[in-house]
């Protein structure tokens, strides 16, 4: 009797033993077929302008190869019948070890109504985003963007994260600009680091157009991560572009090709050649008319308010403010200054700080009580201080006379530009819980090259 039962006793345990085996059997493949899908669901979506403000580019990444890059939407996805629009795709391996592979997908959106709302999801029959939505900017140049404008923010205290996204959802903003510096590294981990930025600022840039430029950080498998993950206008990897909106003319350039000539100096004096044909084209009296402002934006700056920058101090001046040691070609302070720049934007310094109207060295302001009123030199900000994981930066003991303000708080810039005559910007602290520490006005009454500097 004992042993009858020993033996139903093991009749139910090989029972059990095979159940067990055919759960996990079902369940692996219940993984690999849930693998699958996830493999071709579209992550990473973000949003840029094409070649005109009625042109946006949707831009996705996907694990596998859906052969199929589409974009449906309308005003009203529900309800109305959708546009699809097919586009392209590219396989990116990363240049680590481990040779990851994804594939970036662009669709461009074109001919869109000025000032409208669209709603959107992109993938294909394999898999779909949700469902985002962006409005296109008013037609002509009488209407009044705003934007929020910072560099130097990775996936690792991203602390002015959070406080973006709320601006973005309560529709503060026409574009964001990213001066540089993503994520900490995007080659990080065999480019995982990458992936987890780019899926962390789909919150803002699945929505509003997030227009970028390099940063020192980019510059792994020279610059393959950030080339292949942006889409801006025009033909040269991102790397440097221009684009109208609403009184502003903005241009993107790269600090980075002045310090990496390990890649070719070709890059640099093609670079400088089209700063020099945009600029001249943007200044023009009857382009100055429809766009008075010129507001560029670089990630490495060219004045400093720390000691410890090795490029930047009086003794080891800036490459792109003086061009290249010793034969002193391509530098940007004189071009910048020749065309009549307004603004210039930076980043890079892990801090915030507004300088005096300036060119070489010397303030000119426009006046003792309203400096920023018709200044007689270009405007530098610069604003490095998102978030990473390299935390803060201190100032000079002794900080320069050119720096008008300083804070080295965790926050970003906003700009808005009210019309050909006047710009506000204001500095959000989020340490202070979204505090405005800085707040300005620059003002011009004409706008064109600046006069011979005394």
């Amino acid at each position: 009797m004992q042993r009858l039962q020993q033996f139903f006793l093991l009749l139910l345990v090989g029972a059990a033993a095979a159940g067990l085996a055919q759960a996990t059997v079902a369940q692996e493949e219940q993984t690999k077929v849930a693998g699958n899908i996830v493999h071709y669901q579209p992550e990473q979506v973000h949003l840029a302008f094409g070649d005109n403000l009625q042109d946006i580019v949707v831009t996705w990444s996907t694990r596998g190869s859906p052969n199929a890059s589409l974009v449906n939407f309308a005003r009203n996805y529900a309800t109305d019948k959708l546009t699809t629009v097919n586009g392209t795709w590219q396989r990116f391996v990363d240049g680590g070890k481990k040779k990851r592979t994804q594939y970036v997908h662009n669709v461009e959106l074109r001919g869109l109504q000025p000032d409208t709302r669209y709603e959107y999801s992109c993938g294909s029959p394999l898999g779909w985003s949700p469902v985002f939505h962006f409005k296109t900017p008013p037609a002509g140049e009488q209407w009044s963007p705003s934007l929020a404008i910072y560099g130097d923010m990775g996936n690792e205290n991203a602390q002015s994260m959070g406080r973006l996204q709320q601006d973005t959802e309560r529709g503060m903003y026409d574009a964001i600009i990213h001066v540089g510096d993503f994520a900490y590294d995007m080659d990080t981990k065999n480019a995982a680091v990458g992936d987890a930025f780019m899926r962390q600022i789909e919150s803002v840039a699945a929505y509003v157009p997030y227009m970028v430029c390099p940063g020192n950080h980019e510059e792994k498998y020279n610059f393959s991560n950030y080339r292949a993950r942006f889409n801006m206008p025009g033909d040269t990897d991102s790397l440097w572009y221009s684009f109208n909106l609403g009184p502003v003319h903005f241009v993107s350039f790269s600090t980075e090709v002045y310090y990496f000539l390990s890649y070719g100096v070709k890059l640099l004096t093609k670079q400088f050649e089209w700063l020099e044909r945009d600029l001249a084209e943007a200044n023009l009296p009857e382009n100055r008319a429809k766009r008075p402002w010129i507001i560029t934006y670089g990630h490495r700056p060219m004045y400093c308010s720390d000691d410890k920058e090795y490029d930047c101090n009086a003794q080891l001046e800036t490459y792109i403010r003086q061009g290249l040691p010793m034969l002193k070609w391509f530098g940007l302070e004189d071009l910048f200054y020749k065309h009549g720049v307004d603004v210039e934007f930076f980043a890079h310094e892990h801090f915030y700080t507004r300088l005096w109207p300036i060119y070489n060295y010397k303030v000119y302001n426009g006046s003792m009580e309203a400096p920023y009123t018709n200044p007689k030199a270009p405007i530098q900000i610069i604003t490095g201080s998102a978030g990473c994981n390299e935390e803060r930066e201190p100032f000079s003991h002794d900080l320069p006379a050119w720096n008008a303000f300083h804070s080295n708080d965790y926050g970003y810039t906003r700009l808005k530009a009210h019309n050909g005559t006047h710009l506000h910007f204001e500095q959000v602290s989020d340490d202070q819980d979204g505090a405005i520490v800085d707040s300005f006005w620059v003002i011009k009454d004409q706008h064109g090259s600046y006069p011979p500097p005394k």
